[in-house]
């Protein structure tokens, strides 16, 4: 019975040995990757950014802008934002990319066969980050995404700092540029669903995304000498052809979300009383590109559209009596565009700049250019006098020309996330209505709050930067707007 024993526990050590000697080598599959290769992270960065950004800027976006309005369901349209219903939160979606993103930085800078995404990697990094500090302000950026170093807890950093500091936005893009212009080596930039492998083409989208970035901060700092520059060089976007954008397929699995929600789900977005007015008032022909007549009847070609913010619960909504939105989201995605970035919104961005004397350039040329392009890249015929006669024509009976400007991004800006709601917070421009019941004592929000995961993970660091903001507050105006 002893020998017996002896030869089990032997037995057994050598099992234990066995186990634990060369544990990794004979438990790892030589066939299956342990590093996924920078080319597939970046298409998935790319498209997933671009995809649930995109279905965002519908649900959420589009609520805060005034282009829809929600009848049901819409604690987020009367501005309850802590309570995101089909969507209204974009942290995690933009944490998540940068996250991967950093990645492919990190593998770009180990090994030098992928040194051909630094600079790609770069500038979608400041692209992303610009996203998330416009919609919340100060937010988690030196320490965050270094969840591998022991940091889960990263503290908040100024709106500020994270634009104009070392390694922060205009850096970042700065460095990107230089990144790709220092390239030496042969490999392609693979996986590029932006520009199809183009370096030159990356360029020119940082420098466009400067321009962005300048205008943001024109309120706060002297940024006329930088836009002159990147004016007077021409690299900028200027024709649709060259915008970030990638497109949507009428069909799965990469048709735009909204296509495959319910068709109840769908029907609870109409035409906003804020949008039917504008594109009624310029005679837009655009309004049957983004909205259905009432009743999806062509013959009748009546639109109309509510106030944001009803109460569903005192309120009687019949859907035949508004606008639905437009088939171009639903049934005919292939002529939509997941949008980084258009000529259009650089030919905006300039003719503002050249109208309040930041930069020497001829601001109606850029508006006029500007709104060409944008109809163009909605597929919609120019009228011939609409930028000649009427209220589209550039100062036409002593129109504010900065509210022209803006108002027309606004309107070729539909879905494309927050950037309608965000210009108005910098420019006031359109003028947005009051909702009608509102749960933010009838103010318009100037930032998304935090969600309510910070305040349980990163407690310490969440509390400062609540306080920060007057308790997490939608109405503390981030940085820029200040």
């Amino acid at each position: 019975m002893k020998r017996l024993l002896y030869t089990l526990a032997g037995f057994a050590l050598l099992l234990a040995t066995a186990c634990t000697k060369d544990f990794q080598e004979i438990n790892t599959n030589p066939n299956a990757p342990i590093e996924v290769q920078p080319s597939l992270l970046l298409r998935q960065v790319i498209y997933d950014y671009g995809e649930q950004m995109s279905y965002e800027g519908f649900v959420a976006g589009n609520l805060l802008g005034q282009y829809f309005t929600a009848i049901d369901f819409n604690l987020f349209d009367r501005h309850s934002l802590t309570e995101p219903q089909l969507g209204g939160n974009p942290w995690p979606v933009i944490y998540t990319n940068l996250r991967d993103n950093e990645i492919i930085l990190d593998q770009s800078g180990e090994n030098p066969s992928y040194a051909v995404y630094e600079g790609p990697a770069l500038i979608l990094k400041a692209y992303m980050t610009a996203a998330l500090t416009d919609i919340y302000g100060d937010v988690p950026y030196t320490e965050a995404l270094n969840g591998k170093e022991g940091n889960i807890m990263p503290a908040y950093d100024s709106q500020e700092d994270i634009y104009t500091a070392p390694n922060g936005i205009l850096n970042n893009l700065d460095k990107g540029i230089e990144a790709i212009q220092n390239y030496e080596g042969t490999a392609t930039l693979e996986g590029d669903i932006l520009f199809d492998g183009d370096l030159t083409s990356w360029i020119t989208f940082a420098n466009s995304l400067k321009i962005k970035a300048l205008m943001r901060l024109s309120a706060k700092m002297d940024v006329g000498q930088d836009l002159q520059a990147i004016y007077d060089s021409g690299d900028y976007f200027q024709s649709n052809a060259q915008n970030a954008a990638f497109d949507f397929t009428d069909g799965q699995p990469n048709n735009f979300r909204i296509a495959n929600l319910r068709a109840g789900d769908f029907n609870l977005f109409i035409m906003s009383e804020t949008a039917e007015e504008i594109l009624k008032d310029l005679d837009d022909p655009r309004i049957g590109v983004f909205y259905r007549p009432i009743g999806n009847d062509p013959d009748q070609m009546t639109y109309a559209g509510l106030l944001n913010g009803p109460d569903a619960s005192q309120t009687s909504i019949s859907v035949a009596d508004y606008s639905l939105t437009g088939m171009v989201f639903r049934e005919s995605t292939g002529m939509l565009d997941a949008n980084f970035l258009t000529a259009w919104e650089v030919s905006f961005l300039l003719a503002e700049a050249a109208e309040r004397g930041l930069i020497t350039a001829d601001a109606q040329a850029l508006y006029e250019s500007g709104v060409s392009l944008a109809f163009a890249y909605w597929n919609t015929e120019l009228p011939a006098d609409y930028l000649t006669a009427g209220p589209a024509a550039y100062g036409d009976n002593g129109a504010d020309k900065v509210e022209q400007i803006i108002t027309q991004k606004w309107i070729a800006n539909t879905i494309n996330g927050y950037e309608g709601w965000i210009e108005y917070r910098r420019t006031g421009f359109p003028a947005l209505k009051t909702i009608s019941a509102s749960l933010n004592n009838d103010l318009i929000p100037v930032r998304m709050p935090y969600p309510t995961e910070e305040d349980a993970l990163n407690n310490a660091n969440f509390s400062k930067a609540a306080a920060a903001t007057n308790g997490n507050s939608i109405n503390a105006g981030v940085w820029w707007d200040e």
